[in-house]
């Protein structure tokens, strides 16, 4: 009896410490999409911080499909331990409206998701081809007005992180146009690029080559205050349009994870936040890290999904 209640004691012991040295393994850091884009640009760096905080490895994996759905899927089925991590950003909401317009299952759901930290949240920036004589976003829609819906503007794909937004600037300035969607956001400014379409948006990481080259013209954001690669880019609302939206990256785990777990989660992605090494990586790419802890990442979300919900029902099926 006496050995007994010495060998349940150690192992208690072992359990505890083993709770408390979180992460207790290696980590893997998930993103649903094809090498490249912004979900990249932050889970390289993201999981090269871990690795030096934990001492243990972090590999990104790439899991596309489904517009995002077949990775998250995969994240939000993973045991709740909080070792697998989910880079993603707006088209996790996204494909779950667009899933309801068609009446279809999305492959997993909100409560099966655990947000951890925001890291960024860029505006979107508007851009039109340099042969555009618009200067400003009044200049525009006065000129494709005049053109009776026969003005164009590419998309990363229906239903995604840069047609929505501009399906609520279209309805925001009683404006018609049409789409030319794409099968990401690279090529929608390839479109753009080549003078096959009049205007697009794109984060600003992806636009500010082209703008600062005059490739391209940046006449707008869907921002509430001006980005600091571009500050002579007016919002949106300034410009008298009620329209936001963010290109924004977030952090996420399958859900279920105990709270002291979380706790210590939340920790180390606070920590990788914070990280010169990993701010660094962001501000060369000019996009603006924007750490939020999980409950001020939740509200953002909330605020975000309600305004990209409504574009998306009022876009309906195409």
């Amino acid at each position: 009896m006496k050995r007994l209640l010495i060998a349940l004691a150690c192992g208690c012991a072992a359990f505890g410490a083993a709770a408390q040295n979180f992460p207790s393994k290696g980590m893997t850091v998930v993103v649903p999409n094809p090498p490249g884009g912004m979900n990249q640009i932050h889970a390289q760096p993201l999981s090269a911080v871990i690795e030096r905080l934990t001492k243990n490895p972090a590999p990104v994996i790439n899991r596309p499909g489904g517009t995002a759905a077949v990775g998250t899927a995969y994240v939000a089925n993973q045991p709740a331990d909080g070792h697998t991590l989910l880079v993603t950003t707006a088209n996790l909401h996204l494909v779950i409206e667009k899933d309801k317009l068609y009446g279809i299952k999305t492959p997993f759901s909100l409560s099966q998701i655990q947000p951890v930290a925001l890291m960024s949240a860029d505006p979107l920036i508007m851009v039109v081809h340099p042969s555009v004589p618009a200067k400003t976003v009044k200049e525009f829609i006065q000129l494709a007005k005049g053109q009776n819906g026969t003005s164009t503007f590419s998309s990363s794909g229906p239903y995604g992180i840069t047609h929505v937004p501009m399906a609520m600037f279209l309805d925001a300035a009683g404006l018609k146009m049409r789409h030319v969607p794409t099968t990401g956001g690279g090529p929608a400014i390839t479109q753009l690029l080549g003078g096959h379409v009049d205007a697009t948006g794109g984060g600003p990481a992806a636009v500010y080559p082209h703008v600062a080259a005059g490739k391209m013209r940046a006449i707008a954001s869907w921002g509430t205050k001006r980005h600091p690669a571009l500050p002579d880019v007016v919002p949106l609302k300034e410009q008298g349009v009620d329209a936001e939206a963010y290109l924004w990256v977030g952090v996420f785990t399958a859900a279920g994870l105990p709270e002291k777990n979380l706790t210590q989660l939340r920790d180390l992605v606070r920590k990788v936040g914070m990280d010169p090494a990993f701010k660094s990586a962001l501000e060369k790419v000019k996009v603006v890290p924007n750490y939020l802890d999980t409950d001020d990442f939740k509200a953002f979300f909330e605020a975000d999904y309600k305004r990209m919900a409504k574009a998306v029902q009022k876009i309906g099926k195409i």
